[in-house]
């Protein structure tokens, strides 16, 4: 079953004196976050939804306002928790997945349909992001995820690469 709610952000501190906040971006850029209108905070077993006031950058992380939080005080109490977006409310391209659906997903040669794993993690490497293949609980291999390597992707029959040799152990 797939997630309702995605981590988006996660409060690092307070900023200013009327609730503002530095927020460190988990989204694939800024823009991704600055398009979320409204965030939940997960408190008590529910998820409280927060209407998104100001997103704005601040160096390599993002400051954002949230209806209903006016003080340090208050941001202090979020300091490390995480936001939340609904899936729904994420705006991306056709074609694209959010890693929590691919997380889990078999990873097999695009020719020969071998299973070499699943896919344990996916590591942000800047230019390009880096998936963990475990088997058995035990790391056996890191693919770029460029499209010399990963063939295909499809949530129904997982994530077909290309290895080269020595990639997957």
């Amino acid at each position: 079953m797939k997630n309702e709610y995605l981590e988006c952000g996660q409060i690092l501190r307070s900023h200013g004196i009327n609730g503002g906040m530095i927020v460190k971006q988990l989204c694939d850029s800024y823009e991704v976050l600055e398009g979320i209108k409204k965030v939940y905070l997960f408190e008590n077993g529910e998820y409280k939804r927060a209407k998104v006031k100001k997103c704005s950058p601040y160096k390599s992380d993002a400051l954002l306002i949230l209806d209903g939080i006016t003080t340090p005080e208050e941001v202090t109490k979020l300091r490390l928790k995480y936001l939340y977006a609904h899936r729904d409310d994420i705006l991306r391209d056709e074609g694209d997945f959010f890693i929590a659906d691919l997380i889990g997903l078999e990873i097999k040669d695009a020719g020969t349909k071998q299973v070499y794993g699943i896919l344990k993690d996916v590591i942000n490497q800047g230019a390009q992001d880096l998936y963990v293949v475990e088997r058995e609980g035990k790391v056996v291999g890191y693919v770029p995820a460029i499209s010399q390597f990963v063939e295909s992707i499809s949530l129904e029959d997982g994530i077909a690469i290309t290895p080269i040799e020595g990639m997957i152990e």
